[in-house]
């Protein structure tokens, strides 16, 4: 994950330590927001700020000349001033004793790994007083945390200073420090996996800093750069734990923040808008996705060229959504472009992969020769063992079923699986989604035990990912239609009921995903004589559908009907009657193309006319019973 910058400390330190103390400024450090401008090219587009200039080499981020000062401390008074030239034995006491001091920080500003700096920190540690010592140790922390390698040394020393500094909470000078201490130990908490932990931290972390930002008089630009960290750090944990939807909402507040910082032509601003998209292609919400890549694309076009490799990854993601959007034709042009940049660019991986989604969206269209002969010049390029062939051969695979060729198409996916096989323990995620597809092709040629053998498969591998348990959802809910289709109606149920569940917390309870599984499980319920339970799902898959696919897509209308299905099993045909009357004016509006479903769901209609009138009379032979009334008084049934 991205770190908070040491740099961010530099001022902090100035404040608490007289001139020869520890800074957090060194040129060693590597700053978190590398794509965010510094705080002195921030300034250096201000014309209020003549004096600043940029830092344009390393985007590090400081603080504005005002901010950069040190505390009035005894030992800058003239009297106890230290000359450096001045030998030792000449010193008094405590002119020796500052001028020990001086070395000892000298040598931790100087430490250029966290070993060094540590052993410095424990020669100086006694000297230090307690606010000194929490930022020194934050100091610490932000060092191994960009090193990367200890997380758990990074939350030990990220604990001592959070000691402190929540001790001091009453001085708002540390607010800063205390926010970025959270964020560090945010971080490390979910290196180690341990997301509720960071979110915790995290959310303190950004109620610190929203307090913050209420009582600054300037900007407030430094205290978005942590802003922005913390936000990043969300996102990463809410996604690890399988909260997409939520962290859609942190993404667009770095993004924001990106807005207000950088150039609105930088190749940055760019690239967010490109992550942008991929998180809500990640969602499968491809209409969202489309305007943050176009963004993208103009942005990168003009900042970089249409030939550079930016713009061709921008082309390669629209292709993306206007397949995930069905317009296939889009898709293959924005493909075949992108493939021209990365070919001239000699890109040759990411060159195979394209020419793959090229295949794909051939299939799509129809052009099943043509895909055929694209995999065929494709699988040349490729070693025998590879994960790129055995994708090849899924994709040929998938061509090959659409032209009836289903024997020449099973032998492509079991040479697939042969080669996935050896990979399952270095690359699960990879092989656990071509697992998916192949399944998907089993499916097709009617296969349907070997396919629901592929998903159980993919989903043990897939469920000891956390970042992948929208996956393990979505195999569930293939599993559970699966076993619905081959008539093992109760099996079916535990793996839809999972799979609604996992969906919902993945990708918020008003996902069209979801209330596909609603529909399959309450077509379960329906088969297991359960209407009242199969109408509950129903008319959930109903709203999913009718909010994020609009009341005449054809899956909205067949919600409808089913729900006309289970009231009529409860016998409630009143409201099974006003359902299909539904469903048959959504089919109306589809005009001459759906003339057949009209046909049906006009006789299922009249159906159901005949079912009521017949319960009607029915009700009308029955012999009359006295009615039974509660005493308002007694409470005692009376005749």
């Amino acid at each position: 994950m991205k770190r908070a910058s040491l740099r961010l400390l530099h001022f902090q330190f100035q404040k608490f330590y007289p001139k020869s103390s520890i800074s957090v400024f060194s040129q060693d450090f590597s700053c978190q927001f590398s794509s965010l401008p510094s705080i002195d090219e921030h300034n250096n587009n201000n014309p209020s700020n003549p004096n600043s200039r940029s830092c344009s080499r390393t985007h590090s981020l400081v603080f504005s000349s005002k901010r950069r000062h040190s505390l009035n401390n005894p030992s800058q008074n003239l009297s106890t001033l230290v000359d450096p030239r001045q030998p030792s034995s000449q010193l008094s006491s405590r002119q020796r004793k500052l001028k020990e001091r001086s070395q000892l920080v000298d040598d931790f500003e100087a430490a250029k790994t966290s070993d060094e700096m540590i052993k410095a920190f424990q020669e100086m540690e006694a000297i230090l007083d307690d606010k000194e010592l929490g930022l020194a140790c934050l100091k610490i922390g932000l060092k191994l945390d960009e090193e990367g390698q200890y997380p758990e040394k990074v939350i030990d020393y990220a604990n001592k200073a959070l000691k402190i500094l929540d001790e001091n909470g009453h001085d708002n000078d540390l607010s800063l420090p205390l926010a970025m201490n959270l964020q560090l130990l945010g971080s490390a908490s979910y290196t180690l996996s341990r997301f509720s932990e960071s979110l915790g931290y995290l959310n303190r972390a950004n109620r610190i800093l929203k307090k913050l930002e209420e009582t600054i008089d300037d900007d407030g630009f430094e205290i978005k750069h942590v802003l922005h960290a913390v936000h990043l750090n969300l996102a990463n944990t809410k996604n690890a734990m399988g909260r997409r939807e939520d962290a859609i909402s942190d993404l667009k507040i770095c993004l924001e923040i990106k807005e207000m910082t950088l150039d609105k032509d930088s190749r940055e601003l760019g690239n967010a808008y490109r992550d942008m998209s991929e998180a809500y292609v990640a969602l499968l919400n491809f209409k969202e996705a489309l305007p943050y890549c176009i963004k993208a694309t103009e942005i990168h076009k003009v900042e970089l060229g249409t030939n550079s490799v930016e713009v061709a990854h921008d082309r390669r993601l629209l292709g993306v959504i206007y397949t995930g959007l069905e317009q296939h034709e889009k898709a293959l042009e924005q493909n075949q472009l992108s493939q021209k940049v990365l070919k001239n660019w000699g890109l040759t991986s990411e060159l195979l992969r394209a020419e793959i989604d090229s295949a794909n969206m051939q299939i799509a269209l129809g052009k099943f020769d043509e895909a055929i002969n694209t995999l065929k010049g494709v699988v040349l390029q490729t070693d025998k063992e590879s994960e790129d062939r055995a994708m090849i051969f899924v994709s040929m695979a998938k061509a090959l079923c659409n032209q009836d060729k289903f024997s020449e198409a099973k032998r492509c996916l079991q040479m697939a699986c042969g080669i996935l096989e050896k990979k399952e323990r270095l690359s699960p995620l990879e092989v656990s989604e071509a697992y998916m597809e192949i399944s998907m092709q089993y499916e097709t040629i009617n296969e349907f035990e070997t396919a629901i053998s592929l998903l159980k498969k993919a989903q043990m591998m897939l469920e000891k990912i956390p970042q992948e348990q929208h996956s393990v959802g979505s195999a569930s809910a293939r599993i559970g239609w699966l076993l619905l289709l081959t008539g093992k109606v109760q099996e079916s149920i535990p793996y839809l009921e999972d799979a609604v569940e996992r969906l919902k917390e993945n990708f918020g309870s008003r996902h069209f995903g979801v209330g596909y599984v609603y529909n399959n499980l309450g077509a379960a319920y329906l088969e297991l004589d359960r209407p009242q339970s199969a109408a509950q799902v129903f008319a959930l898959a109903k709203d999913i559908m009718d909010i994020s696919l609009g009341p005449h897509h054809v899956d909205s209308i067949e919600a409808c009907q089913n729900l006309s299905k289970a009231y009529s099993a409860m016998r409630s045909y009143t409201l099974a009657i006003n359902f299909q009357e539904k469903a048959i004016d959504a089919w109306r509006g589809h005009g001459p193309s759906a003339c057949d479903e009209l046909k049906e769901a006009e006789r299922v209609l009249q159906e159901l006319k005949v079912k009521a009138c017949g319960e009607f009379e029915e009700q009308k032979v029955l012999p009359a019973h006295p009615v039974r009334r509660r005493s308002s008084r007694s409470g005692v049934l009376v005749d």
